[in-house]
């Protein structure tokens, strides 16, 4: 719980600090400006507050691991879900007021996980987990995107290193194998997820679990 917090305050505080004509430059999402993930940010607080309010009875069916559908096509931009999300960006039309949007949005999300309960069982996309393991499925997202936020823009403080840390364990659990140590956790995730390719070295080093990149989470 406290992790989501602090992940997602750390998101939110590079987001408000950001100047006008960053939202502009390209993010580490294929074929999204910063302005564009910055709108998903809107949406997925969004989720988070209507997942919270959405109780589920009966056993949980996933957790902070299996949470997560794995793919193997890095997005590009083209699906009409994200092209929706360029769009609904581009109708903003001031950077002011998206960052006005994700700052109200968003801190109701943050207050929302802080008092959940997390043994409570929550239901979204036809699943069922507890409320602890929801916003630990979270981190991943708030982390993986807080490192697109700062693909472009390195002047930008990046994710927190016990969020870096924790989306590492967790990728490494969804990809059934650890990273190589030399990797730092960034380089994991990004490398894991299909944001970077790797060099070549990086590749020998990878093995056998090269074979299987990226995993492509959604």
């Amino acid at each position: 719980m406290d992790l989501f917090s602090h992940s997602w305050a750390a998101l939110r505080t590079a987001i408000a600090g950001l100047r006008d004509q960053d939202f502009g430059r390209p993010s580490g999402c294929g074929g999204w400006l910063v302005r564009d993930l910055v709108c998903h940010l809107v949406i997925d607080a969004q989720d988070v507050l209507i997942t919270l309010v959405t109780p589920a009875e009966g056993e949980p069916t996933v957790d902070a691991v299996t949470y997560w559908s794995v793919g193997d096509q890095p997005p590009t931009g083209d699906d009409p879900l994200d092209t929706l999300i360029v769009r609904l960006a581009a109708a903003y039309g001031e950077p002011g007021l998206l960052k006005f949007h994700l700052d109200d949005v968003g801190s109701a999300a943050g207050r929302a996980a802080e008092l959940a309960d997390p043994d409570a069982r929550v239901g979204t996309q036809d699943q069922v987990l507890t409320v602890g393991d929801y916003l630990t499925a979270y981190v991943l997202e708030w982390t993986l995107h807080h490192l697109d936020l700062i693909a472009h823009l390195p002047d930008v403080a990046g994710p927190p290193a016990e969020g870096l840390a924790r989306s590492r364990a967790m990728l490494e659990a969804i990809a059934g194998a650890p990273f190589p140590a030399s990797f730092t956790d960034a380089e994991a995730l990004l490398i894991g997820t299909g944001r970077r390719a790797p060099s070549g070295t990086e590749r020998a080093e990878l093995g056998l679990l090269g074979a299987k990149l990226p995993f492509v989470l959604g």
